[in-house]
């Protein structure tokens, strides 16, 4: 196995070979020796290396709940052969900085934990590492995003949801906060003025308030913040205008997640299940992270399998459909496809990201091949390209939360293997 180290933003990192947790022997030993070992209430679980252990392993960290894959037999999609995976690995490609990769190679650079390729609905390619495997869910972090959004787009279109009401229409109690005149449209194409800060490299940013109120991050003995997700949100002041710029902020998640559960009185997770999970055939039961009170972290807290979360893909490149059974209504679909306004899309400053908007909180490419994307830190990927007929799902631990530290290498690979797909 070649091993080596990567630079990024001038600190070497060893790579995804070299950071593997099974050989650096991240929690193995009965008891495992102290330096090795990885609990939540050092909060260090998110550090590096320790998550190329932990996101496999999210709920012996955290607290969760579970979405129940039903009853019924798990839905097929062929299996891989020798001759088209050697055919991917031997894929070449230049990154955006110009140096040239193989995909095999390019697996380990991105720190990749799992990845599966469907063309036109069969499996064509599947490869685990590190800590996971098929059966184990992995963190999504913010593809969870893309699934509750579409949730909540199919309960507009089911009229049981306006998207040009208020926030405060639904969740009174939110009046006074920055949410008081926001639109769920404006929650769900991220358009909202809120005084809130998501740069994970800064431990005083205002995501890890949120996370220490949701119980993802350990508490200091001396905490005496919000204790769930709940009180957080009514500490939020607006900042700026609504509907006037794409500005990506977990906490809108939380609230449109919020208003669902206020009007159907059906959590995330067993919404999850109803309406995905149990009808797409999923092998493995999923689950979500939740808080003090049972409320699940819908902005970034669900757990699925690889292959699960394959199957998602593949139900949204169909238009929502599942071997002939309309699960999610095409118009939702068609709808994301469509996107928002590329023009407030630019106003956010993702260069690697030119030409793309951001609709029910999927990240829309409007390139050739139609792509559009789940995207959570540290490299989690649902890549979605219906004109070439592929679905991409991937699992990462990188070292660096902001897609910014792999897009350089991942964009170009994903689209250098569509490109030899769609070629035979």
């Amino acid at each position: 196995m070649n091993t080596g180290t990567i630079v990024f933003d001038g600190i070497e990192y060893p790579d995804g070979n070299a950071s593997d947790p099974n050989a650096l022997g991240l929690m193995q030993g009965s008891p495992p020796p102290l330096a090795k070992r990885i609990r939540f209430e050092d909060d260090r679980y998110l550090d590096f290396p320790q998550i190329r252990w932990s996101l496999s392993h999210m709920r012996e960290l955290v607290p969760t709940a579970a979405v129940w894959r039903g009853n019924g037999g798990a839905s097929e999609f062929g299996v891989t052969t020798r001759d088209s995976e050697a055919r991917i690995d031997a894929l070449t490609f230049d990154d955006l900085q110009g140096q040239r990769h193989t995909w095999a190679a390019a697996l380990a650079h991105t720190y990749t934990d799992g990845i599966i390729v469907l063309h036109r609905g069969a499996r064509v390619y599947e490869r685990y590492f590190g800590a996971l495997q098929p059966q184990r869910p992995h963190a999504c972090f913010s593809i969870t995003k893309s699934y509750a959004a579409t949730l909540a787009a199919t309960l507009i279109h089911e009229r049981i949801l306006d998207e040009g009401k208020a926030v405060a229409h639904y969740l009174p109690e939110m009046a006074a906060t920055a949410y008081q005149d926001a639109t769920l449209r404006h929650l769900l194409d991220m358009q909202v003025g809120v005084d809130y800060g998501e740069d994970y490299a800064d431990p005083q940013a205002h995501i890890w308030d949120y996370a220490r109120a949701g119980g993802l991050r350990a508490r200091r003995p001396d905490y005496a913040g919000p204790g769930n997700y709940y009180e957080y949100l009514l500490t939020l002041r607006k900042a700026g205008d609504h509907g006037t710029a794409f500005e990506y902020k977990t906490v809108n998640t939380e609230v449109l997640c919020w208003i669902m559960k206020r009007v159907t009185g059906i959590s995330l997770a067993e919404m999850l299940s109803e309406r995905i999970w149990s009808r797409i055939g999923c092998e493995e039961d999923g689950y979500l992270a939740v808080d003090s009170i049972g409320v699940a972290m819908g902005g970034g807290g669900l757990n699925s399998s690889l292959r699960d979360l394959c199957r998602f893909g593949e139900l949204m490149r169909c238009e929502g459909t599942w071997r002939g059974k309309q699960v999610i209504p095409a118009e939702v679909v068609a709808d994301i496809r469509r996107g928002s306004d590329p023009m407030k899309f630019a106003k956010a400053g993702y260069t690697l990201l030119s030409g793309y908007s951001y609709r029910n909180m999927w990240w829309v490419s409007h390139n050739q091949l139609g792509v559009f994307e789940g995207r959570g830190i540290h490299g989690q990927r649902l890549y979605i390209a219906p004109r070439a007929e592929i679905v991409i799902a991937r699992f990462c631990s990188h070292p660096i939360a902001t897609s910014a530290a792999n897009d350089p290498v991942t964009l170009p690979a994903f689209e250098a293997l569509c490109h030899l797909l769609r070629s035979g």
